[in-house]
């Protein structure tokens, strides 16, 4: 857990350098899992039923990262 904790005050210092990797592993840790991929986006739904939709290209777009910690801070 403690790699995540790493990766999420990454996120939150250098929110141009995540690479999609890195945001599968946050996700993961937050109870989102991988639903489907169509092209480069890629669907994560957690079990309430919240879709995150990533634009999977290396490194990820500031927004995308933004969206993701908006969705695990809101826990």
């Amino acid at each position: 857990m403690a790699s995540v904790e790493k990766i999420v005050e990454k996120m939150k210092n250098q929110p141009n350098g995540i690479t999609p990797r890195e945001a599968d592993k946050v996700l993961a840790a937050h109870g989102y899992r991988f639903d489907r991929q169509r092209s480069s986006h890629c669907q994560y739904i957690n079990q309430s039923g919240d879709v995150l939709v990533v634009v999977a290209k290396n490194p990820l777009k500031k927004v995308y990262v933004t969206a993701i910690l908006e969705r695990i801070s809101g826990k």
